[in-house]
């Protein structure tokens, strides 16, 4: 990632902040599990439309702009992050963490669509969920904006996870 680093982002003793090069890395790396995701998910649309779903259900057309203004939010968290204050405190722990919730981010789809494992699902995105909370207080440390701006996502994965429960027992 150093290489990353923009001359005017380097800092006292040629530590940087990351500039525009590696937000645009994270915003590709966010969406290319967005991609893969929708690759498992290819029917999902319909698979959908056939489970039984609670009344508080979102119809299935919300899920591609919440995902899609998600995704990008959860790069420039990333990115913020990095920044930081100028140091690299703490940077590792919080972008590892990052890196596994956006890994358990795309195992779910997979388990929920593909598999139709309901139930592992929902155990998984209890995983991505705990991994999330960490990942916001490890941003937080970090740089306040950095876990505020994940905030929505949180919002979003405890309903999902939600909804992911009351599918799993209403079509088991």
């Amino acid at each position: 990632m150093a290489d990353l680093l923009s001359e005017e982002t380097r800092g006292p003793a040629g530590r940087g902040r990351p500039g525009w090069p590696t937000l645009l890395l994270l915003l590709a790396v966010c969406y290319a599990v967005a991609a893969l995701g929708s690759l498992a998910a290819a029917d999902s649309g319909d698979t959908y439309q056939a489970l039984e779903r609670p009344s508080w259900a979102p119809p299935g057309w919300l899920f591609g702009p919440v995902w899609t203004v998600l995704y990008g939010t959860i790069a420039v968290a990333a990115w913020l992050a990095l920044r930081g204050d100028g140091t690299r405190v703490g940077r590792r722990p919080a972008m590892v963490l990052w890196s596994v919730q956006l890994a358990l981010n795309l195992a779910w789809t997979p388990l929920f669509f593909a598999a139709d494992a309901y139930g592992w699902a929902f155990a998984e995105i209890c995983l991505l969920w705990l991994a999330l909370v960490a990942t916001v207080v490890a941003f937080a440390r970090r740089r306040r904006a950095a876990a505020v701006l994940l905030l929505p996502y949180a919002a979003w994965v405890t309903y999902a996870a939600s909804l992911n429960l009351s599918i799993w027992l209403l079509n088991t």
